[in-house]
């Protein structure tokens, strides 16, 4: 996998865009079977990058697929966002593909409750980060994930794909998730949290360079904890959406040395019904208009291309395949969808 480029720091043009942003309606757009012509964008947070990133593609839509208008919406991020397509509150959202693939599948969160959604396009990887602070480190001495267990830790929000991925990690490890001291903290908090040594450290499942590890280091030299070479072979065989991946020494200016860890993309989700001419379009505005999403997520132009809709952990709606096939796309069979 290549690695991202160093985050941007989001520019203001990405406040303006996420500004269209309106919370999620209930009932969703058209309804199942209906045209679309409204399309709420589920994202995350506003400090992290699905909400920008959210709102450059509502923008893209809007002018560009014809009787569509489209605005992007704060959400809990890749959980909640697989459940409100589920519900019919969203009508497109940006998920992880780990909580995609159990969402489809009606794994974990969604028993019972598999949601009927397919994959438009893949965006780019979420790395994981294991953060420490130097000076924390300093007494610890991290050598590898494992470490952790035991320690206090922040995973992420309850219900948000960082807390997903937190607990994958944790029990393809055969690590306490429950016995470890768990805090489901946001970032802005776990920053805080590290730096009045009220946990020991916590994850990040970001793309690189996010603005809060920058925020956080400008103040508090940090520490990435490694994954060892049996961890991530432990990982990626329990969960094959997962991938190896390095942080090049000098992403963050505190962390000189590469950092051996995983990753996972993030994808554009749909209703299964979601209709295929729709998304053909949807997909020739995304891919003729990248300049827009990469000025509010630099780090993406290396991802917003049509060879990473290859890499969805779930089967391509149909409109996707025919894009894909139409513009030279190859994708692997076990994401194509049983009806092609």
């Amino acid at each position: 996998m290549r690695n991202p480029l160093a985050l941007a720091a989001i520019p203001a043009s990405a406040l303006l865009l996420a500004s269209c942003a309106q919370p999620a309606q209930q009932g969703g757009g058209d309804g199942g079977g209906g045209d679309y012509g409204d399309i709420t964008i589920g994202t995350g947070s506003t400090s992290g990058v699905y909400y920008p990133l959210g709102g450059a593609l509502a923008e893209v839509i809007s002018s560009e697929v014809e009787g569509t208008t489209a605005s992007a919406t704060s959400t809990e991020a890749s959980v909640a966002n697989m459940k409100q397509i589920g519900s019919g509150q969203l009508q497109m959202a940006i998920a992880q593909s780990d909580a995609t693939a159990q969402a489809v599948n009606g794994e974990r969160d969604f028993e019972n409750a598999a949601v009927d959604a397919q994959v438009l396009t893949a965006l780019y990887p979420n790395v994981y980060h294991a953060v420490t602070l130097e000076s924390i480190n300093e007494e610890q001495d991290y050598k590898c994930f494992s470490d952790v267990d035991g320690e206090r830790f922040s995973a992420g929000p309850a219900g948000s794909g960082n807390a997903l991925a937190s607990e994958l990690v944790f029990n393809a490890l055969e690590l306490g998730f429950t016995s470890t001291d768990v805090q489901h903290l946001d970032y802005a908090d776990t920053s805080t949290a590290l730096r009045d040594g009220t946990i020991d450290a916590g994850s990040w499942v970001v793309g690189e360079g996010h603005n809060t590890l920058l925020e956080l280091e400008a103040t508090d030299p940090i520490h990435l904890i490694p994954f060892c070479d049996d961890e991530r072979q432990q990982i990626t065989d329990s969960y094959p959406y997962y991938s190896e991946h390095v942080i090049s020494g000098g992403t963050y200016s505190t962390v000189d040395d590469d950092v051996e860890t995983i990753a996972l993309w993030n994808l554009l989700v749909v209703p299964s019904d979601f209709p295929e001419d729709k998304a053909y379009d949807v997909l020739d505005a995304l891919y003729g208009n990248t300049d827009q999403l990469t000025s509010v997520y630099a780090a993406g132009e290396d991802y917003f291309v049509p060879e990473t809709m290859a890499e969805s952990s779930v089967a391509m709606h149909p409109g996707a395949v025919k894009w894909a096939e139409d513009n030279g796309v190859e994708l692997p069979e076990e994401v194509l969808p049983e009806e092609s």
